[in-house]
């Protein structure tokens, strides 16, 4: 095994606490049937992957999950209900990315869309006084923004190239199984985050 020179990491559940529960319930609030059909850690149906990859915009977003929920739901409920599943920073962990960047380059790769990326950098702000979170690292890739997403081995490949890094030389931290799986695909060193750990107390 290669000595570690880089190392990526997710957003969810690795910087960021988030909670999917509270989102598909404030979904099933406004009507929808079974969310976690639609979006869950595990799959992502033809609208979110869309919304993920950037490859629809906002306001048609919204007026297709329009269809899922009650006829007289408004843009700003839905809009509650999707960013409902964004908590706060883990600022020890943010922290840690400080320590870390002395010693290696790290990177940040993360499904997301333009909705949370608005709402977590106001959490971020609130939290940090921070705007963004490309201080920390030397590139963010956000998969509305690259048009790729996790776990699909073209997203790693992409990434690696573009960052001019070598597979058996980077770390790959992510809370999902399926995300790890793609990363191992594409030949590089992998950790799981678990429920119970934090960045921090991992030992690079």
């Amino acid at each position: 095994m290669e000595a570690i020179k880089n190392i990526i990491f997710d957003l969810g559940g690795v910087l960021l606490d988030i909670d999917y529960h509270k989102t598909a319930k404030a979904f099933s609030d406004l009507g929808v049937q079974q969310f976690d059909a639609l979006y869950s850690q595990a799959n992502a149906n033809h609208l979110f992957e869309a919304l993920e990859t950037g490859t629809i915009s906002e306001d048609a977003f919204y007026q297709s999950l329009q269809g899922y929920c009650r006829p007289e739901t408004s843009r700003q409920q839905m809009q509650s209900a999707w960013n409902a599943i964004l908590l706060n920073f883990r600022k020890e962990s943010l922290s840690e990315l400080d320590q870390l960047k002395k010693k290696y380059n790290v990177y940040l790769l993360s499904n997301t869309n333009s909705i949370h990326l608005t709402a977590f950098n106001q959490i971020l702000l609130e939290q940090t006084g921070n705007p963004s979170l490309n201080g920390y690292f030397i590139k963010s890739y956000y998969s509305h923004i690259i048009q790729m997403r996790k776990p699909y081995l073209a997203t790693y490949e992409w990434v690696l190239q573009d960052a001019n890094i070598i597979a058996g030389e980077t770390l790959f931290i992510d809370d999902s199984i399926n995300n790890i799986i793609g990363a191992k695909e594409a030949g590089i060193q992998t950790h799981l985050l678990l429920p119970t750990e934090t960045i921090q107390q991992l030992q690079f």
